[in-house]
């Protein structure tokens, strides 16, 4: 790997400025404007019971941008959610366009980007998590993810076009649209035949977890095996820093003007590897520091997307350990990763900030390469959940999937709700009060003995500071259909997991 890195270092040199890019944040915008979005989106949000558009659906003012180019500004993305340009100038350019009088802001990107980097998909290796969150009950229901767009934001697409588990996807022209915000102006396509780096694949191991099945070998790699796709490349893999926030704002808000709904995306901001000084801290992940969680959240509250974000892979990570954004905004659907065997937290799965007031990741499910795999698992079973009900907004689909979840109604922040099971999603669309698998107890004094009912000699335990808060996660002997507890210093609740239900117990 290192010498393959090496020789595209030689080959393909960097592509960036030697000045950094800032976001310039506008005042107001021309109301005279037509809404930037198509009939599509429009169509999406008057069924759902949304405006239809606001002010945020207009483009930022060209007159500013005329103003900007006076000033030597080269305008590299737009957001009109944000109401901000992105653009590489020098400080004392900076300084200037902070003088403008419809400028509000100038905002430098701080380096730090990196991807929630992960192993290519095995066959055997993608087997067990398709058994594990129910896929065959979607199949039997005859869901596929039919009539559903995707749209996947990644770090490139290299090989997708020739890929066994993707070759029905592309026999049947199921690529609608692609673009490349690392080389804009590039041609699309060349996005499947151009590598730069190892990370050029990601996207494409990404799009045959959401999609991918091998008629040949009669695998079934992810459960929208009949859904339509845009692409984006926002992510030059070869340098990482927080630097191309804007290019993954700018394609989430292309997808969402052509009537995109759902869109994955397992790419993560956090912290970097040149100035220390100038990366995230852990205390900003509160879903309303950084742009991306920011605009994610607009996406969420405002456009009606469902974005679906892999948690991140930090979870070894002392001096992190916790999601990285858009992970932490309170909109999205963040998704950790669980062992095969027991379900609890693998050891790299980042997880949620205990400062939070909500629950994050939201879901888990099994991944051994990274969230960056889990993440589009349950983008193909969201997909299955539109196709069966394509009234479900995102609010009430990411309820559902919640809900669906094993260890629902006692989410943690190290696995949320749990895995999320296709059969009970089913009948939660039908019937949103289903009544879960959980039962609820309370001990006095340090020491509980709790009748269980289960199949298996050893289940995961939650020992939690709060109703959300892990103090530690253990494995604990089941004897004699009991489990027995001993109270640790600080616990207050203590869940038992047993997959296919759940006992919360409550220390007084």
């Amino acid at each position: 790997m290192k010498k393959y890195l090496l020789l595209a270092l030689v080959l393909c040199p960097l592509f960036t400025s030697a000045y950094p890019k800032y976001w310039i944040y506008l005042k107001n915008k021309d109301k005279s404007a037509a809404p930037a979005v198509s009939p599509l989106t429009l169509e999406n949000r008057q069924k759902l019971g949304m405006p239809l558009f606001d002010e945020m659906d207009l483009p930022v003012s060209s007159a500013y941008e005329t103003v900007l180019g006076a000033n030597a500004v080269k305008v590299i993305n737009r957001s009109k959610w944000l109401n901000a340009v992105s653009a590489v100038m020098t400080s004392s350019q900076a300084e200037r366009i902070r003088q403008l009088d419809f400028v509000e802001e100038v905002v430098p990107m701080d380096p730090g980007f990196y991807i929630a980097q992960s192993k290519p998909i095995e066959k055997n290796q993608m087997a067990p998590v398709m058994s594990q969150v129910q896929a065959n009950a979607f199949t039997k229901a005859g869901y596929s993810g039919n009539n559903v767009t995707i749209g996947v934001i990644d770090a490139g697409f290299y090989g997708a076009d020739s890929s066994l588990s993707l070759s029905h996807i592309f026999s049947n022209n199921r690529i609608l649209g692609i673009r490349d915000y690392v080389r804009p102006g590039r041609p699309g396509d060349l996005l499947f035949s151009t590598a730069e780096s190892f990370s050029d694949m990601h996207g494409t191991e990404v799009m045959a977890a959401i999609s991918g099945v091998d008629q040949h070998d009669e695998m079934q790699y992810g459960m929208a095996t009949n859904a339509k796709f845009y692409l984006a490349r926002t992510d030059y893999s070869l340098k990482e820093y927080r630097g191309e926030e804007d290019n993954w704002i700018a394609a989430m808000e292309w997808m969402d003007s052509l009537g995109v709904r759902l869109i994955n995306t397992s790419l993560g901001y956090a912290k970097g590897f040149s100035d220390p000084k100038e990366n995230y801290i852990p205390a900003q992940m509160d879903g309303k520091t950084s742009a991306i969680s920011r605009a994610a959240q607009i996406a969420s509250d405002k456009k009606g997307l469902m974005l679906i974000v892999s948690a991140g892979n930090e979870g070894e990570d002392k001096s992190w350990g916790i999601v990285s954004a858009p992970a932490d905004a309170k909109g999205v659907l963040s998704i950790g990763a669980t062992n095969d065997k027991l379900w609890n937290r693998i050891g790299y799965s980042s997880m949620g900030p205990e400062f939070l007031s909500y629950v994050k990741p939201n879901v888990s499910c099994y991944s051994l390469y990274g969230t960056s795999l889990s993440a589009p698992v349950i983008t193909g079973f969201a997909a299955c959940l539109l196709q069966a009900n394509p009234n479900l907004s995102n609010k009430e689909l990411i309820e559902v999937i919640e809900k669906s979840a094993h260890l629902y109604p006692y989410g943690n922040n190290f696995v949320g709700y749990g895995v999320p099971l296709a059969s009970r999603a089913l009948a939660l669309i039908k019937a949103p009060y289903l009544p879960t698998n959980s039962k609820h107890i309370v001990a006095k004094g340090r020491n509980c003995e709790v009748d269980v009912t289960s199949n298996e000699s050893l289940v995961a335990i939650y020992r939690k500071k709060n109703k959300k808060d892990v103090l530690s996660q253990q494995i604990a002997k089941v004897q004699n259909g009991k489990v027995n507890l001993r109270r640790q210093n600080g616990e207050r609740f203590t869940t038992i997991d047993l997959k296919d239900s759940v006992i919360e117990v409550e220390w007084n």
